[in-house]
């Protein structure tokens, strides 16, 4: 187990923070040589050297299609190959439908939808029969809550990207599965448009009360779950989602 992505070159879109960083320090610690994406120059800085000496920390902004394939190019450059893609990164807004404008609708589609679809089309043109490729969903696209219309319908659009990819890719030997977080005790809540900072731990405690466990996941516990859809382990899955969730959707809480 500890050397199941010994020799593979892994790139994290999103891997600076919360989810992302959890699950490339996860694929460092098992063998691979990854590669993490980011738009934060701090965060990105402090997360690569959280990582191997050979980890590639490139900066980009994945709602802007030249710095996706910039990215893509740089990553092209230093490792050659790409054998397993994790589009983790995303953005959020709680804002009640007749008050979404359409700037914050853009914020969340491009990051959420556009820069996920964009960032996969470039780094699989370096992927070969073998590979994999896990996109980040959230529990958001399967039940949803007032404000959370623009949020819950991009990632309800990335399970349908996720079997659409699935059927397309089998061809070239390439799986697509989709893994589906619940409440996870991260830093997006604090990045989430439209929820002041002093109530986004009201809101996690609000989120560990109604999950059937009584309590938030942690970035390590989804790590495991993509590392697992991205393994040898997982070859005969593609075109399925991974939920987990504490039993927020499967049981009654």
């Amino acid at each position: 187990m500890a050397d199941r992505f010994a020799g593979k070159t892994v790139v994290v879109v999103g891997g600076n923070s919360g989810i992302g960083l959890a699950t490339a320090i996860a694929f460092d610690r098992e063998g691979a040589r990854v590669a993490i994406i980011g738009r934060n120059a701090e965060s990105l800085e402090a997360a690569r050297r959280s990582l191997g000496s050979d980890a590639l920390a490139v900066r980009a902004d994945i709602a802007d299609l030249a710095q996706i394939e910039r990215a893509a190019a740089e990553v092209a450059a230093a490792f050659g190959k790409v054998d397993v893609v994790f589009a983790n990164a995303g953005t959020g807004a709680m804002v009640p439908f007749r008050q979404v404008a359409e700037e914050t609708w853009d914020a969340v589609m491009n990051v959420n939808l556009k820069g996920m679809y964009f960032s996969v089309q470039k780094l699989v043109a370096l992927m070969g029969p073998g590979g994999a490729i896990v996109l980040c969903s959230s529990v958001g696209s399967l039940r949803s809550w007032p404000g959370s219309t623009i949020y819950s319908a991009s990632k309800a659009a990335v399970n349908a990207l996720g079997r659409g990819l699935a059927s397309e890719l089998l061809a070239d030997g390439i799986r697509v599965n989709v893994v589906i977080p619940g409440g996870v005790d991260t830093p997006i809540m604090s990045r989430t448009t439209g929820v002041p900072p002093e109530a986004a731990d009201a809101i996690k405690r609000d989120m560990a009360e109604h999950t059937p466990m009584r309590r938030l996941g942690t970035p390590e516990e989804i790590a495991d779950a993509v590392l697992f859809l991205a393994s040898n382990q997982a070859a005969y899955i593609t075109g399925t989602e991974l939920i987990v969730d504490g039993g927020l959707v499967g049981c009654a809480a």
